[in-house]
């Protein structure tokens, strides 16, 4: 079974939520890609983009919030 480390995913700023919705957007954008070009992805997009995610290809940009 798949299971990356979460800790490594996360530069120790981000939150898990907004890993989830990074992920799930990127799942969106291959599925996309796909559909455009009319091919059928083999794999899970969710997977794919975790792998992406997992390999630091993307990163998360959060706010700061500083009073």
């Amino acid at each position: 079974m798949f299971k990356p480390s979460i800790d490594d995913m996360l530069a120790g700023k981000q939150s898990r939520y907004s890993l989830v919705i990074g992920v799930a957007k990127r799942a969106r954008e291959i599925a996309d890609e796909y559909n455009e070009r009319g091919e059928i992805c083999d794999d899970k997009t969710v997977l794919l983009a975790v792998d992406e995610f997992k390999d630091h290809k993307y990163e998360i940009l959060e706010p700061d919030f500083e009073e």
